[in-house]
């Protein structure tokens, strides 16, 4: 039988505060081949990820926390358009999303810690508009996965590139073999 696991918030801001680097390690720099190739028709390229994850610290994690916090399940949530960063992100470098990124997150866990949440807090509960009532635990929780949702499917896009490139290889890995989904 599984266990459940509980939510704990140093865990995941540890998770939540490491997402910028790592994605700027990995991205920052690369030729467009690489940060712009998606895997197909409607599908994202790592620029869409980033600008999608910028979208996300904008309008959904802590203005959904404080929706949560200041009314809870009164108010439903404002509902996230998963594809704004199409139209946000025009115009802009992978460089300045990677920053703004960065930006964002880190005012965000700022403002996050400054709520100094307890335990007590996490059973609080708000109403997302498709899924029902959720918890603020379930949220934070969501934030982080959410983080590593969209660093395997960075992966999984950046290796698309050379899905024919590997020949036979391609059968030891699973990356180019996920049947993971492009789009959030």
């Amino acid at each position: 039988m599984a266990s459940v696991t509980e939510f704990n918030l140093a865990e995941a801001i540890a998770v939540l505060s490491r997402t910028p680097a790592a994605l700027d390690a990995l991205l920052r720099g690369l030729p467009d081949i690489w940060v712009r190739g998606n895997e197909g028709k409607d599908t994202w390229s790592a620029f869409d990820i980033v600008g999608h994850l910028i979208v996300g610290e904008r309008t959904d994690w802590m203005p959904r926390a404080r929706i949560i916090l200041e009314n809870g399940e009164a108010r439903p949530f404002d509902p996230f358009d998963r594809f704004a960063q199409a139209k946000q992100s025009q115009g802009k470098s992978l460089q300045q999303l990677l920053d703004e990124f960065a930006r964002l997150r880190g005012e965000n866990l700022a403002s996050l810690r400054s709520l100094n949440l307890q335990p007590k807090d996490w059973t609080r509960r708000g109403r997302h508009p498709e899924l029902g009532v959720v918890t603020l635990s379930q949220l934070l929780a969501t934030w982080a996965v959410h983080d590593l949702t969209h660093v395997h499917q960075l992966s999984r896009v950046m290796a698309h590139r050379y899905r024919d490139a590997v020949g036979p290889w391609s059968a030891y890995l699973g990356v180019l073999n996920c049947a993971g989904h492009s789009a959030p």
